[in-house]
């Protein structure tokens, strides 16, 4: 009975996983001649990591200085939101606090948005006439200029995964059973040192769970930079929709969206060994 019951998960799991999975990488090992004709080559990998500008060294190289830029935006955009999200969901998750129902409200609210809407919406907050210049001309301040930026784009990000990292977060915190932490006080262990011996080592599923799914997205996103970078920084969510869509060149995409895939096992197979590694300390010092 089981089994049936399980049948239906594996249909969808094998049409809209593995199938795409499955295209996706048969695309990026393949070419066709002249002639029509398809034969296996490694050539768009090559052309990732070769492409270059004359005389420029290897990591100056055109697409693979896209990939450290895509790198480099998505860990400051899940640095920021995990300094921004765990003092948020601690608080939310701890007993002294009443209106966490509405706080979680307030992160889950703008969820139920469109993606692209929310963020249209910092175009009017950000631009040289928008809300924010507006309200720092008539503080008497001087206007700031960041739409198109990188700063826009980083914003952006901020915005729109700051839920991802905070919901996983505060369930992790919220199971846990506070038994734990009164006996680490019954110990004499001062506020400070529960939090970094129990709390904290504790919380790292949900930590590592909302790293996850913070620099994973910010990684590949192509909305983002196309409406608050003004289409002109390219990340790799940006190659992968550029050759699909505009160059028609889908061998190439394919191979760039690999190489996006292969990036994130990486990352999340080093945030698993992180989150274990840490969690097993926290219960030896426990």
């Amino acid at each position: 009975m089981k089994r049936l019951f399980g049948y239906p998960y594996g249909l969808w799991l094998t049409i809209f996983v593995v199938l795409p999975l499955g295209l996706i990488g048969y695309y990026s090992i393949t070419a066709t001649d002249a002639a029509g004709n398809t034969y296996f080559t490694l050539r768009h990998f090559h052309m990732f990591f070769e492409a270059s500008f004359p005389g420029q060294p290897f990591f100056s190289r055109l697409y693979v200085n896209v990939a450290v830029r895509s790198l480099r935006l998505a860990l400051m955009t899940t640095v920021i939101t995990f300094i921004l999200g765990y003092p948020v969901a601690y608080i939310m998750a701890g007993k002294g606090f009443s209106d966490k129902s509405v706080l979680l409200f307030l992160f889950i609210a703008p969820m139920w948005m469109n993606f692209l809407v929310r963020t249209y919406a910092w175009l009017a907050i950000l631009s040289r006439n928008g809300i924010l210049n507006t309200f720092l001309a008539w503080l008497g301040l001087p206007i700031l200029d960041i739409l198109f930026t990188d700063s826009a784009v980083l914003l952006g990000m901020v915005y729109n995964f700051l839920p991802f990292m905070v919901l996983p977060i505060y369930t992790a915190l919220k199971k846990m059973d506070p038994r734990i932490i009164e006996a680490a006080q019954d110990l004499g262990a001062n506020s400070p040192r529960v939090f970094i011996r129990v709390v904290f080592p504790l919380s790292m599923p949900g930590v590592v769970s909302g790293i996850t799914m913070v620099f994973m997205p910010a990684a590949a996103t192509f909305i983002i930079p196309n409406l608050l970078g003004g289409g002109q920084y390219f990340l790799l969510g940006n190659l992968v929709e550029q050759q699909f869509l505009r160059v028609g060149n889908w061998n190439f995409g394919a191979a760039i969206a690999v190489i996006m895939i292969g990036l994130m096992l990486v990352s999340t197979f080093i945030l698993s060994w992180f989150g274990r590694a840490e969690a097993k300390e926290g219960g030896m010092k426990e």
